[in-house]
């Protein structure tokens, strides 16, 4: 399984559709709207490399209203459980 963030700069005026045109992109698992440089930050899933390059050109950058993307390709994913984990080594025993 291949994991991406994909980052999405869109037409300010048209945010809400363009992210529900994504959202509904089979390959799309979530679609957050953000505030900074970018618009939008798009969840995607795929099982191959070149399903991702499919999906990024011709799925989200072909939608109305995406004007530029970066993506971000996952090495490795750390689930918040794991983070938690990292973060409280020593904690267990001050508590006892």
């Amino acid at each position: 399984m291949v994991t991406t963030v994909v980052l999405a700069t869109c037409d300010i005026h048209r945010v809400p559709e363009t992210a529900q045109a994504i959202a509904d992109l089979t390959e799309v698992s979530e679609v957050y709207s953000v505030a900074g440089d970018y618009d939008l930050v798009i969840m995607v899933r795929v099982r191959e490399h070149e399903e991702l390059a499919r999906v990024v050109t011709e799925g989200i950058a072909k939608v109305p209203g995406v004007e530029r993307t970066q993506t971000l390709v996952a090495f490795k994913v750390y689930s918040h459980h794991d983070v938690e984990a990292m973060f409280s080594v020593g904690l267990e025993e001050e508590a006892l």
